[in-house]
């Protein structure tokens, strides 16, 4: 349930934490008090879009934050939650905070979220209700789902929906495939050349780096020879009047010892000339290019850079290319065997889709009877002592995203009247009773915590009034039912109630929302009757006491 609501700085209400409880709550007060704030509140914390205009005269930002008591439906929200990189969560509690005007954010459960999440949050939370809110009850997909709810046959429709989802998976790959550009028979011969002609040469990164270099060498071979050689000639001498100078140095450390750490790198030196000498030795004999492998060279660089003209700036770009080349050529020749198997993968599914759509068709029509016998039950308590209730069932000529068909709550208030669509309804105040009979028909079911109802009653009164104070008292003794009236009969069968009440102090209005019992629920059920009276006040007792 909704175990604590807190407004601060929205339309008239400056601070508040309202304590619900369990059962059915009744709000009261007069017009204009201030009762439409609780739902502002609710809608904002179910992710409606914040109207600044609602944010308290002389203040700059508007918080709502409510908690909830989850208990049937945990695990689907914290499924949600961590689906969408949000802390599960603790123990049962669900904390929705929103805040708008100088900065506009959303957390739950301490943490940032965005609209979308605290929307989809809203299904599980609150199921709300105004007396021009039906539109839920109108749409066949929502009948289909509260059939499905009543029928215990979630199991069923999930699997359906994978089916189906899995029949549309394949149909969209297949639908792909066709709208494929189709190749002609010059284009299949040009990709059949690319290929073979950038296969044939055996392209190597490496390689072509390494020719580089090595024209690159033969181009300047005879400056680099002179100059290597000279180089050798220099570093031969230099090892010659080396090998003078060891000895001299072996004379040195023959006279005077201490003189050995001075020339201790003389021998390393030595030897790295000599390796010196000989790697420019083996360098020059490298620069001895044949000309016929000069020639070799020059075509085969020649032939990479044709292939670069045609397919890309580097040889990686023309190995790409030949890959994207073969890929295309590969689902070009192998188009006929993809089609028959994208065919077979829908017939596959498509039989599937059928296989669940009988099972699930199964539990909608052994339910359907039964639901509707409930709820025209339900109609007969709420004044509708003559109407008729039907559950329609329309097999589709093709399978749908819900089954294998389609539903209408069909109803007929006054007798001689044909059975007509509830969409096409025109009373507010029989929808009202209608969709209250629906819901106690569907309390068993209906896993929503908190179901909230804005003045439905508007539009009925007398003994209909004291039937929908019933109604909503069953639903309370199984869920948690906030009713916004202004019908006595229905806040006397609450079993809390609160009272809105505005006040001005120091030129400023503020609503104040407090729970009423005694003698001040007898003086509003009385002001609700018509007025405080003696008349009036026995009256209001009398219902108390009847609760």
């Amino acid at each position: 349930m909704l175990s604590v609501l807190k407004i601060k700085n929205l339309a008239l209400v400056d601070d508040l934490t309202w304590e619900l409880g369990s059962g059915l709550i009744g709000v009261t007060g007069q017009t204009g008090a201030g009762k439409s704030m609780i739902v502002g509140a609710l809608k904002l914390i179910l992710g409606e879009r914040a109207n600044h205009d609602l944010i308290r005269t002389g203040e700059s930002l508007c918080t709502v934050e409510a908690i909830f008591e989850l208990t049937s439906n945990l695990d689907q929200v914290n499924a949600l939650l961590e689906n969408s990189g949000l802390e599960p969560c603790e123990g049962n509690a669900l904390v929705v905070k929103r805040s708008f005007g100088s900065g506009n954010k959303q957390f739950v459960n301490c943490s940032p979220c965005t609209l979308s999440v605290l929307k989809s949050l809203g299904g599980y939370l609150v199921d709300l209700h105004g007396p021009h809110e039906h539109q839920s009850l109108l749409s066949q997909d929502r009948q289909l789902a509260m059939l499905d709810a009543y029928a215990h046959a979630g199991p069923e429709r999930h699997a359906y929906r994978d089916a189906y989802a899995t029949l549309v998976a394949a149909r969209g790959a297949l639908e792909d495939f066709r709208s494929q550009r189709q190749v002609s028979d010059q284009e299949i011969e040009l990709l059949r050349f690319q290929v073979e002609e950038i296969a044939a040469a055996s392209l190597n990164p490496a390689e072509a780096a390494e020719l580089e270099q090595r024209y690159r060498q033969s181009q300047n071979s005879s400056r680099l020879v002179e100059n290597a050689n000279q180089a050798v000639d220099l570093l031969n001498a230099a090892s010659a009047n080396l090998s003078n100078a060891q000895r001299c140095i072996r004379e040195l450390e023959r006279f005077d010892p201490s003189i050995v750490d001075r020339v201790a790198g003389f021998d390393s030196a030595r030897v790295e000339i000599e390796e010196l000498e000989g790697s420019l030795r083996e360098y020059t004999e490298e620069l001895e290019i044949d000309p016929s492998e000069l020639s070799l060279i020059e075509r085969r660089i020649d032939e990479i850079e044709t292939l670069k003209r045609k397919y890309g700036q580097t040889v990686e770009d023309v190995i790409a290319y030949e890959a994207r080349a073969r890929q295309r050529l590969d689902s070009v020749d192998s188009r006929e065997s993809e089609l028959l198997r994208l065919t077979a993968a829908i017939e596959t599914t498509a039989a599937a889709v059928a296989k669940a759509g009988k099972v699930l068709s199964a539990k909608r029509k052994k339910a359907a009877p039964a639901l509707a016998k409930e709820i025209a039950s339900h109609l007969n308590d709420l004044g509708f002592n003559q109407s008729i209730f039907e559950i329609e069932i329309e097999t589709l000529t093709e399978p749908g995203p819900r089954g294998l068909e389609g539903i209408d709550f069909l109803f007929g208030p006054n007798p001689g009247e044909p059975l007509k669509p509830l969409r096409v309804i025109a009373s507010s105040g029989e929808m009202s009773r209608v969709m209250l009979a629906v819901k106690s028909a569907l309390a068993d079911q209906d896993q929503i915590p908190l179901m909230v109802f804005d003045e439905i009653d508007a539009n009925v009164g007398g003994e209909i009034a004291g039937a929908v104070g019933r109604k909503m008292a069953f639903l309370g003794d199984r869920h948690q039912v906030v009713a916004i009236t202004h019908m006595p009969q229905v806040a006397a069968l609450a079993h809390r109630h609160y009272l809105v009440t505005k006040e001005v102090e120091n030129s400023t209005t503020n609503s104040r929302l407090e729970p009423v019992s005694g003698q001040e629920r007898v003086n509003e059920l009385a002001r609700m009757l018509g007025g405080v009276s003696p008349e009036t006040l026995a009256l209001a007792g009398k219902m108390m006491l009847m609760k």
